[in-house]
């Protein structure tokens, strides 16, 4: 039977709410909504009533059209509100055999060691780096035999402040949060291929207001930063050097920016505070201003993975998505800047049901919330909730309480059957009388018992006929 849930990504330029429909690993898109962020400015929410206003705009469109009401939503976290600290556990195996259990301990022992600020709370614990015994980079611990168990671990925190301020703004605008994911890994979900999470990968998020980056090496996430320049940037400065309104570069920006091809073509645009003049712009200089700043906002981004000291071990380059990835040219563009092998732009995993719209770049996040939601995190985490998240379906452990005597367990199965009125009969069908059990005489007897001389003649007499 299908389950509805529900995926809000809350961006610095638009809020996006996603209903689907799940059936195991299968995933059914219903319905969406977008509306007009209001209330967040560069991934910090400014004021809690607009952006609840922009969620609940969203939201009604998604379930109008889907035919749902539900209200439990997994939300994105921007990264302007995280940090990462890296942190270490080690816990001993009594049993031997490493389970789920042993597996969430350690992660535990790495949250507790850790040097979190008081004014902080975790978003996620993402282990990267096992150790069993003396082993070193064993992938997955799961089912190995050990005795010790250590485990290198990435810590994704927020200010506690912040974190009250996103909730108290998605429940202004009715909806319960079921989980909190930092947008980057979102995105990543829906946007990355395994053999590059392998080889080891640099994400670029470039929205709006905001750019974020992860790098994924292996089976985690093992850096994440923030920088608060986006493609709204680029509309301001052409707004500035053209001297015309916010909206009309807007447009500009996205019919004429192209970061390849000079033009001397001349178009028309009216000024700032005059809308009935208008000047004359040649396409030159919004090729030029557009250039500057994208330029600007790669190069500081390839400088942030350079200080990261992670950039040896990013083999399968740089993957950019988000709106402001669809620029004509940025691929070509980040090919000169960063020098972490290929460049690509990355869309979001097709899903049933995806909309055209909803297959382009700047809704990676909402469709990796959506995948989050149905167990495609990484193989284990600790999530907002301190709750172990992972991919293995461990075998029932047996419990002592279920552990019973043969005969116990045959005359509770005898009982229960005894209701429905045929006891006796399955006794003898099954021939299981209790003459055939064993009884107390059968039990071995008390030494001192063969010092009494009734018991000693009783036995001769036996031997004797």
């Amino acid at each position: 039977m299908s389950k509805p849930i529900l995926a809000i990504d809350i961006g610095s330029t638009n809020v996006s709410a996603v209903v689907a429909e799940i059936d195991g690993d299968d995933i059914q898109i219903v319905g969406y909504g977008v509306a007009k962020s209001h209330g967040v400015k560069k991934g910090i929410i400014t004021n809690i009533e607009l952006a609840a206003k922009s969620i609940k705009k969203a939201l009604t469109d998604a379930r109008r059209i889907a035919g749902s009401n539900i209200s439990v939503a997994t939300v994105s976290i921007s990264n302007a509100y995280a940090r990462s600290l890296n942190s270490t556990g080690v816990v001993n195996v009594p049993q031997k055999d490493i389970s789920t259990k042993e597996i969430n301990r350690l992660m535990e022992t790495a949250l507790y060691n850790a040097n979190i600020p008081n004014e902080y709370e975790v978003i996620h614990v993402l282990p990267y780096n096992f150790r069993v015994d003396d082993q070193n980079f064993i992938e997955d611990p799961y089912g190995m035999n050990a005795s010790r168990l250590e485990v290198d671990a990435n810590i994704i925190i927020t200010q506690k402040s912040s974190l009250s301020n996103l909730k108290k703004t998605v429940r202004l605008a009715g909806v319960e949060i079921d989980g909190i994911v930092l947008n980057s890994y979102a995105s990543s979900i829906s946007v990355l291929q395994e053999d590059e999470k392998e080889l080891g990968v640099a994400l670029i998020d470039l929205g709006g207001q905001t750019s974020s980056l992860i790098v994924h090496i292996g089976n985690s996430i093992r850096y994440n930063s923030f920088l608060p320049v986006g493609s709204n940037n680029i509309t301001n400065d052409l707004s500035m050097a053209l001297h015309t309104p916010l909206q009309i570069a807007e447009n500009v920006k996205i019919r004429h920016g192209n970061l390849l091809n000079e033009s001397n073509e001349v178009i028309e645009l009216p000024i700032i505070g005059d809308e009935e003049s208008r000047n004359s712009i040649s396409l030159e200089m919004v090729h030029n201003v557009v250039l500057a700043r994208v330029e600007e906002t790669l190069s500081i981004l390839a400088n942030t993975i350079e200080k990261s000291a992670l950039e040896d071990q990013i083999g399968a380059g740089v993957v950019l998505t988000g709106g402001m990835s669809k620029l004509k040219g940025i691929r070509e563009l980040a090919q000169a800047i960063f020098r972490n092998g290929p460049i690509r732009i990355g869309y979001p995993n097709i899903v049933a049901g995806m909309t055209e719209e909803l297959k382009d770049p700047q809704f990676a996040t909402v469709i990796g919330l959506l995948q989050y939601s149905n167990g495609k995190h990484a193989q284990y985490e600790l999530n907002s909730e301190k709750k172990m998240l992972h991919t293995k379906d461990d075998i029932n452990e047996t419990k002592l309480n279920d552990i019973k005597l043969n005969n116990s367990s045959k005359e509770e199965s005898y009982k229960k059957d005894d209701s429905k009125g045929d006891f006796s009969e399955k006794r003898n069908k099954d021939n299981l009388d209790f003459e055939d059990d064993f009884t107390l005489d059968d039990l071995p007897r008390p030494e001192h018992e063969g010092g009494n001389l009734v018991s000693k003649l009783k036995n001769w007499a036996k031997q004797l006929f």
